[in-house]
């Protein structure tokens, strides 16, 4: 299940996620900065904050996402990406899988599915996804975790291994190294700490990378 995503990413190669820590933001003012740079395509990811309070910032975010036409990803969490009819949701390999986030969300919703190496890869293109992330790409300190970057090579050969299966990066991606992590197979690259420069402004070099 692939159509709603290709669509959605027909004008872009850029992913963003939210990140509270790193930005200084809440969720719902990152979605208004990275949509007036040209981000049409945003995750929200929480993996701190109180349920109550993530669904008021993305509650908020949702409302900023539609009145500027740009798609929203809520991570982890169907129930609050149901509650407020977001676009869609990404889900990690411990969280609900993606037959029961299909089955609560619909047909219409966007679900994407993260994987580590080339097994889950193959996978997971079998399940009721729309895109499938594979990282980390390099290493990076956004995200504690146990799977090692697999490099360009993995990248390219998970590439291989899906075919054209609509394939997302993320992990250690920069304005820097993007490029390369394109030409290796990625369909569209995700930026989270290289995204904001301490202070919360946003990185001008991925301003620029999102009006590619």
């Amino acid at each position: 299940m692939t159509s709603n995503f290709s669509q959605v990413i027909a004008g872009t190669r850029v992913y963003p996620l939210t990140d509270r820590q790193l930005s200084g933001h809440s969720h719902a003012d990152q979605v208004a900065v990275l949509a007036d740079a040209g981000a049409t395509l945003i995750q929200l990811r929480e993996k701190l904050a109180q349920p109550a309070d993530f669904y008021e910032d993305a509650k908020a975010a949702v409302e900023i996402a539609r009145a500027r036409g740009v798609t929203l990803i809520i991570n982890d969490r169907v129930d609050i990406a149901l509650a407020l009819q977001a676009d869609g949701v990404h889900l990690g390999q411990e969280d609900l899988p993606p037959e029961a986030a299909r089955r609560i969300l619909g047909p219409n919703a966007i679900i994407g599915c993260s994987t580590h190496n080339i097994p889950q890869a193959r996978m997971a293109i079998d399940l009721p996804v729309d895109y499938i992330a594979i990282g980390p790409i390099f290493a990076t300190l956004t995200k504690v975790s146990t799977n090692p970057a697999i490099g360009l090579p993995g990248l390219a050969n998970v590439r291989e291994a899906i075919g054209e299966f609509p394939l997302v990066a993320i992990g250690g991606i920069t304005a820097g190294n993007a490029l390369q992590v394109l030409a290796a197979g990625a369909t569209v690259v995700s930026f989270i700490s290289d995204a904001w420069y301490p202070g919360g402004q946003l990185n001008p070099k991925i301003s620029q990378f999102l009006t590619l």
